[in-house]
């Protein structure tokens, strides 16, 4: 397994290199992919399949890597899987000229990375550890791209040895590799009419030996506050400041249900975006609950606390659209009880004892889940995703290889 060790750090180190950040504003106008950056990388990745030998590889209109690992012979009749990950990184943190550094053998002290930033065991449980392992860390300019980088080249890895070794037999696997999941579009123009599996795999997740089947129900709601704009020296009494009702809602929202103040299973508001001036303004709003009931109270919620506001600003005027971004995939894949049962023992095959947690997110397997694909989420190796401080273990997205290269032996066995 050395070389391909080897392998997998060249391919994360390329990936990481290369910049695919996406644009929030893009994809919520319905341009997929988001930036062409994303686009030139798929198909990139594209040829890189066709050279490890896949078939039907192609790149879709809106830039979705696609490529089908045929079945050995006699397993044609196995069941059919998927193996997803995504191809952009989230802009809240830069993702352009990504310098990685590869630390062998950690030593378990704490890493000064640059930029004034320290990897610190004491206060990251991950990383002590991750003693002993080699470490891809930045330089602390940017994030790293492990979310999820480290997905695509797992995938890669797992499906080259396959491929490659004559003697593994094997049904057919497809693999998508998608643009925008980290703006939440990354499953509005998948090639379902492509794509003939019946249970996918995103790997899409963390901390070695951690899967995924649960996930926040997720809401966007933009609100948006109209007031009456006049001559601040003569605005006694019919000015109304459309920039004070939003700041007054979002005072009203309960801090004790904030990001920052929640874990495990609990849901959150979160504002994400206020703008706008004295006339309009407007408050972007994600709302995340793991239950149906919870989520439906915060929709409530929401809706009481801007007519509220109304009432604290008479002549204003309040609006609020609510937008479902994706459901929880515990329901879908409970009804597919062997799509985790042979991820379970693909790990535990791997040498690792599986964990679970919940989502406090969503993935493109929750899409597919409500799609009526069920498809959980496979951990990966990165650590604190979306920030300069983000790492990787290789020891560990080498567990993820195996787990891959495992999961595909067992389907083949229902052949």
């Amino acid at each position: 397994m050395e070389n391909i060790e080897k392998q997998l750090l060249d391919r994360f180190i390329r990936y990481v290199k290369t910049w695919t950040t996406s644009n929030q504003d893009n994809a919520d106008n319905g341009i997929i992919p988001s930036e062409q950056r994303e686009a030139d990388f798929a198909q990139t990745l594209a040829e890189e399949l066709k050279k490890i030998g896949l078939s039907d590889v192609h790149v879709t209109e809106h830039a979705y890597v696609c490529g089908r690992l045929t079945a050995s012979e006699g397993y044609e009749n196995a069941p059919v899987i998927g193996l997803l990950a995504h191809m952009d990184t989230v802009s809240e943190v830069s993702g352009k000229d990504v310098n990685p550094n590869v630390i062998e053998k950690y030593d378990g002290k704490p890493l000064a990375i640059g930029n004034g930033i320290t990897l610190d065991p004491a206060t990251d449980k991950d990383l002590a550890d991750a003693k002993g392992q080699t470490i891809i860390t930045t330089d602390g300019t940017t994030l790293l791209g492990a979310d999820d980088k480290a997905g695509i080249a797992a995938i890669m890895t797992a499906i080259e040895k396959i491929a490659t070794d004559s003697s593994f037999k094997h049904g057919a696997v497809e693999i998508i590799f998608s643009p925008d999941e980290e703006t939440g579009h990354g499953m509005d123009f998948v090639p379902t009419d492509w794509l003939t599996a019946k249970q996918c795999y995103t790997l899409d997740g963390g901390k070695e030996g951690e899967l995924e089947i649960e996930c926040f129900n997720a809401y966007k709601s933009e609100i948006t506050f109209t007031g009456i704009s006049m001559h601040t020296g003569t605005a006694r009494p019919g000015m109304v400041n459309a920039i004070s009702m939003a700041s007054s809602f979002v005072s009203m929202l309960p801090h004790g249900e904030s990001p920052e103040t929640t874990d495990g299973y609990q849901g959150f508001y979160a504002p994400m975006g206020i703008s706008g001036h004295i006339e309009q303004s407007q408050v972007v709003l994600y709302l995340r609950d793991f239950s149906a009931d919870g989520m439906q109270k915060r929709l409530d919620t929401v809706d009481a606390l801007a007519k509220a506001v109304e009432y604290k600003f008479p002549g204003g005027k309040t609006s609020v659209t609510h937008t479902k971004q994706y459901l929880n995939m515990k329901e879908e894949l409970d009804k597919n009880p062997a799509v985790v049962e042979k991820l379970v023992k693909a790990t535990e095959s791997a040498g690792i004892k599986p964990t679970f947690n919940p989502i406090r997110g969503g993935t493109d397997g929750s899409r597919l889940s409500e799609m009526g694909i069920p498809t959980p989420n496979v951990f990966t190796g990165g650590h604190n995703f979306h920030s300069r401080s983000e790492w990787a273990s290789l020891n560990q997205m080498m567990t993820a290889v195996k787990t891959v290269i495992e999961l595909i032996r067992l389907w083949a066995e229902e052949k």
